[in-house]
């Protein structure tokens, strides 16, 4: 009888053992899921999204109303920001150094610029690391985002177009895909 019981306690413990990390993994997968799928409750679009300085100047303040201290004031026109909360009228932003706070919808445009992180980025005619160089551009240079490829992002600067790896831009999704 004993050796029975034995027998029938060593398989609950492991069906237990079993059942546990399987509840384990279904948390994990329904996090990682959330987080993917987060909205805004304002917008309903997706958090954390990119967007770019509409104005030649804003003020990112500690809070999301005009009687909060500003924290920060952005001096760069077309800058691509970060959106990570939204409230109201007001959406919380940050820079590609972490910098910023709440800043009015008002300031900011949807359309999507990127800010090159590396010095003298070769802008290449196809989306392929052979294709010819047609321009550089040079670190801090802010440009228009166009179509997104998995590795790869067609930018205007000035007058100049390009593909660029998207390992050197910020402004982007590592995984973003854009038409």
């Amino acid at each position: 009888m004993s050796r029975l019981f034995s027998k029938w306690r060593s398989s609950h413990v492991g069906q237990t053992r079993l059942l546990s990390a399987l509840t384990g993994l279904c948390i994990l997968l329904a996090a990682q899921t959330s987080v993917a799928d987060q909205r805004g409750p304002v917008t309903n679009l997706p958090l954390p999204r990119f967007v770019s300085l509409k104005a030649v100047e804003g003020n990112a303040r500690r809070g999301p109303s005009l009687t909060h201290r500003i924290d920060w004031v952005f001096t760069r026109r077309a800058m691509p920001l970060e959106v990570t909360a939204e409230f109201g009228h007001w959406r919380r932003v940050r820079d590609r150094e972490g910098a910023g706070g709440w800043m009015h919808y008002s300031l900011i445009s949807g359309v999507r610029t990127v800010l090159i992180e590396q010095d003298m980025v070769p802008m290449r005619a196809k989306p392929d690391i052979d294709a010819p160089t047609t321009a550089q551009a040079e670190l801090g240079v802010v440009a228009r985002l166009g179509k997104c490829l998995p590795d790869w992002c067609r930018i205007t600067a000035g007058r100049q177009r390009g593909w660029v790896s998207k390992t050197a831009l910020w402004g982007v999704a590592p995984d973003e895909l854009r038409k």
